[in-house]
């Protein structure tokens, strides 16, 4: 009698395992198409940001006479490196998990979601590491290509008044800026003649004659000293204006006098 009652309820368990087994499998038919659902909704929405992205990097690379791949590996425009790759990564983690989701439909397997979960995980971590490889560069500075950072140091030697140039640094900033800095070697001799050429002589020799004394003499230096000076702060504004007009993308300019 007793183990009746244990078959009873032996069988009674097993009845409502198997039914809720069943119910459950219909209900993970209903999920996965649910999922689908969403998955197609994350597609589309993923892949119309992707594709505004790839147009902004394409025209960027236009611009700059660049590849797009050169474009993207050498972290020219972060913001949209990192809207490009992310939503690269989500457009194949989508596809990845449709693909392992319908996979586990057919076969009755938890194990292709399961290790559709975990490879785009690894989809997701290899676009990170990416991300943080190409944009470290605009932390903490790349120098600009030596074909531009010539163009750059050709158009300051051509300037009269620069005998020669030192220590010279282009720093790529990115999205299009560059902080350029060089060390000028002023032509002494040139600058005098271009502050003389604002005087009056005719007055200035006239001064000379006045000069009788020491103090006299050291009161005209000083007042011409100072003049000449005053000219060459106005002189490295003038050069840095020259650099920018002709290459905008020169955000800082930092000139400095041996």
């Amino acid at each position: 009698m007793e183990s009746d009652s244990k078959d009873t309820a032996g069988q009674g368990a097993l009845r409502r395992f198997g039914s809720t087994t069943i119910d459950l499998r219909g209900r993970v038919k209903c999920l996965f198409q649910q999922a689908y659902f969403i998955l197609g909704g994350s597609l589309v929405s993923e892949g119309a940001t992707w594709l505004v992205a790839f147009n902004s990097i394409r025209k960027g690379a236009r611009e700059v006479n660049m590849s797009v791949k050169d474009y993207i590996f050498r972290g020219q425009d972060p913001s949209v490196n990192v809207v490009l790759l992310e939503d690269f990564a989500a457009v194949i983690g989508v596809i990845v998990a449709a693909g392992c989701m319908g996979i586990s439909s057919m076969t009755n397997s938890p194990v292709p979601d399961a290790l559709g979960s975990l490879l785009v995980g690894c989809i997701l971590g290899s676009v990170a590491s990416f991300i943080i490889y190409t944009n470290v560069a605009a932390l903490v500075g790349r120098s600009i290509p030596e074909e531009n950072l010539e163009k750059i140091n050709a158009e300051l030697e051509k300037d009269v008044m620069i005998r020669a140039i030192h220590d010279v640094k282009g720093i790529d900033m990115g999205s299009y800026l560059v902080r350029y800095k060089a060390e000028l070697d002023f032509d002494g001799r040139e600058l005098t003649r271009a502050y003389l050429d604002k005087q009056d002589l005719n007055e200035v020799l006239e001064d000379i004659k006045k000069i009788d004394n020491i103090d006299k003499l050291e009161e005209f230096m000083l007042k011409h000293g100072e003049n000449i000076v005053d000219m060459m702060g106005g002189e490295i504004d003038r050069i840095e204006m020259k650099l920018r007009k002709k290459y905008p993308e020169i955000r800082h300019c930092d000139l400095e006098i041996l």
